[in-house]
């Protein structure tokens, strides 16, 4: 049994996915990352603590939480409802007398036994389709002891169990996590060490360091890199990626270049963060197969490309 004291702080569980690993998934999402990527997807991650987050679609204004806050964090407007976050403890009370659920707290402590539970519902669908748990973020590993918990509880029931991870935390902490992953979707971002820790706050030495570890341990690995205009999209960088897994991850399967998106955009506006990106164009399809063919040349043929792209101008 697992003790009573593993909780873990998830934002989001989503079933059905088919974008974090084979076949049908769900995707736990952990609150807390160590990087702090300008391009991240998402951004109600970074924080390790709970949130507030306020739909406008659905308040009908009724001020219920203004009146209930202790901290008076909340304000009233014609525009909608204004959240200081200087002041807000995310203690949850105006959520709570919400009537529309027009406000939401990001981040939920669960324990193991409940996370399970809902993953384990789509247990038939995973069997049929080769699918399983994915554990995303964020960073996993940030949060160790439940994700280690909850990864062999899952796994014990025979479900493939797979971590999506930054690679951005010591082995010592990471290892344990991925050693009970059947897979590993790895982030490689960037191969220029200064924007790497520039951008992402992380050195690209851990990284790397993290990513041979894994190859060490022969687990199965799906490298992932984003596909950032002016950031990642050199062709530079995918050919370094590329290298990278020829000559040092033999047990590399898949190599996926993700296209850019703002698919997230609503996410910043709703946790009260600006993006730098927002006025960044989406991708040609003709770019990405550029860049796919430079990963190819490298001697990889496992490579794949992905997501919403724009017509060619």
């Amino acid at each position: 049994m697992d003790p009573p004291q593993t909780k873990g702080l998830v934002f989001n569980i989503q079933r059905h996915s088919t974008e974090d690993g084979p076949g049908i998934r769900t995707t736990v999402f952990l609150k807390g990352c160590p990087m702090c990527c300008p391009w991240c997807q998402n951004p109600e991650a970074f924080k390790a603590a709970p949130e507030l987050t306020w739909y406008d679609r659905r308040c009908i204004g009724a001020g219920h939480c203004v009146e209930v806050c202790p901290k008076q964090a909340l304000v009233l407007t014609k525009d909608g409802v204004i959240i200081d976050r200087t002041r807000c403890d995310g203690c949850g009370k105006c959520v709570e007398v919400c009537p529309a659920a027009a406000l939401e707290m990001l981040g939920k402590e669960h324990t193991v036994a409940e996370v399970a539970e809902k993953v384990l519902r789509d247990k038939v669908f995973y069997e049929k389709s080769g699918g399983g748990m994915t554990l995303s973020g964020g960073e996993p590993s940030l949060q160790a002891p439940f994700a280690v918990a909850l990864m062999q509880r899952v796994g014990q029931q025979g479900v493939h169990v797979a971590l999506d991870t930054c690679a951005g935390t010591k082995w010592n902490i990471l290892g344990p996590v991925v050693e009970l992953a059947d897979l590993v979707l790895l982030d490689l971002k960037l191969m220029d060490k200064e924007a790497h820790l520039r951008l992402t706050g992380i050195s690209l030495e851990l990284v790397l360091a993290n990513a041979l570890e894994m190859a060490k341990m022969k687990k199965a690995i799906w490298v992932r890199t984003p596909v950032i205009p002016t950031y990642t999209d050199h062709e530079e960088n995918i050919r370094s990626v590329a290298r990278f897994i020829k000559q040092n991850l033999p047990t590399v399967e898949r190599y996926d270049l993700l296209a850019f998106n703002k698919v997230c955009l609503p996410k910043y506006q709703r946790v009260g963060r600006t993006w730098d990106l927002e006025e960044t164009e989406p991708i040609t399809e003709e770019r990405m197969q550029d860049l796919a063919n430079v990963a190819k040349k490298e001697g990889l043929d496992f490579v794949h490309w992905s997501g919403m792209t724009k017509a060619k101008q």
